[in-house]
C-alpha cells in the first residue's frame, strides 16, 4: 500500500532535479551567449591596470570591448591571479587571456592563441643613477620579475642567468619596481610597453639596458578545444585592424600605431 505514495515521490522528485537542471542550462547557456569573462593582471600598466578612480583602463581593456561590441558580447572585465591564469581560463571561470599575454612554445601546449596583435620586448630597467649598463653588469646582483610571466622565461633562457645572485619573484610589475626604487633589487626583467609607460610618469627615475633580452609577440588565449570562440575573436581583431579602431586605441595609449598587421 506505501509503494504507489514512494513512486508518487520519486516522480515529483525527478521533476524537480530536472527542472533545476534546465534552468541551469539556461543560465549557462545565457552565459556563454552574452557574456564574455576576460581575465586580466589589474597592475599591468597600460594594457590593463586601475586608474585613481579604481576603474579599470588599458589599451586591452578599450580593444576587448570594441570586440565585444563586434562579436554582439557583453564584456566582463575580471581581475585574476595572474600566476593561475591558464588554471582560470581551462576551469570556465574566464573566457579569455587577453591582457598583454605572451605567446610561448610552453603555453602554446595550454592554450589557443589568436594571431599576434601586438609586438614586446622583455628588457632589463635600473634606477637612472645606476652603475648597471649592460647585461654583464647583472653578475652577482639582485634582480626581480612577475611570477609566472615570460619576463622569467626570458631570464632563464639568458647566458646572464647563472651569474645573477638572486632573483626575486613579485605578484606584479608594480610591486617590483617599488623593491627597485627601495634598493631591494638592483634591476628588473619587464615588458618594454610597461616600462615605457612607467617612464612617462617617472622620466628620472628608471633607465633600460640598450641590450633586450627576448622579442616576444601579445595575443589572445582561448581555452583548448573552444576552436569556434577563437574563430569569432579572430574575426573582431581583424576587424577592428582594417576599420582603423585598433590603430586609434594604439595611438591613445602609444602615441602611435603599434599594431601588427
Amino acid at each position: 500500500m506505501k509503494r504507489p505514495g514512494k513512486i508518487i515521490f520519486f516522480m515529483l522528485f525527478v521533476s524537480l532535479l530536472s527542472a533545476c537542471s534546465s534552468d541551469a542550462s539556461s543560465k549557462n547557456t545565457s552565459k556563454e551567449d552574452n557574456q564574455l569573462v576576460i581575465g586580466i593582471d589589474d597592475a599591468f600598466a597600460p594594457m590593463g591596470f586601475r586608474d585613481e578612480n579604481n576603474e579599470i583602463v588599458g589599451f586591452d581593456i578599450d580593444l576587448v570591448k570594441a570586440a565585444g561590441e563586434k562579436m554582439g558580447k557583453d564584456v566582463v572585465i575580471q581581475p585574476i591571479d595572474w600566476s593561475a591564469k591558464e588554471s582560470e581560463l581551462n576551469s570556465g571561470r574566464i573566457d579569455l587571456i587577453w591582457n598583454g599575454y605572451t605567446v610561448t612554445d610552453e603555453r602554446k601546449e595550454k592554450v589557443l592563441f589568436t594571431k599576434p596583435y601586438l609586438a614586446n620586448a622583455q628588457v632589463i630597467v635600473t634606477l637612472k643613477d645606476s652603475t648597471i649598463e649592460k647585461l654583464d653588469d647583472l653578475k652577482g646582483k639582485n634582480v626581480g620579475l612577475q611570477a609566472q610571466s615570460s619576463a622569467s622565461d626570458a631570464l632563464k633562457s639568458a647566458p646572464i642567468a647563472s651569474d645573477i645572485k638572486q632573483v626575486t619573484e613579485y605578484k606584479d610589475n608594480v610591486l617590483a619596481l617599488s623593491d627597485l626604487k627601495n634598493g631591494r633589487v638592483d634591476a628588473v626583467v619587464i615588458d618594454e610597453v610597461v616600462i615605457d609607460y612607467y617612464m612617462t610618469k617617472e622620466p628620472d627615475t628608471y633607465k633600460i639596458l640598450k641590450e633586450s633580452l627576448a622579442p616576444e609577440e601579445y595575443a589572445v588565449g582561448v581555452k583548448k578545444g573552444n576552436d569556434a570562440l577563437l574563430k569569432e575573436v579572430q574575426k573582431a581583431l581583424d576587424e577592428l585592424i582594417a576599420d582603423g579602431t585598433a590603430a586609434k586605441i594604439s595611438e591613445k595609449w602609444f602615441g602611435e600605431d603599434k599594431i601588427l598587421k
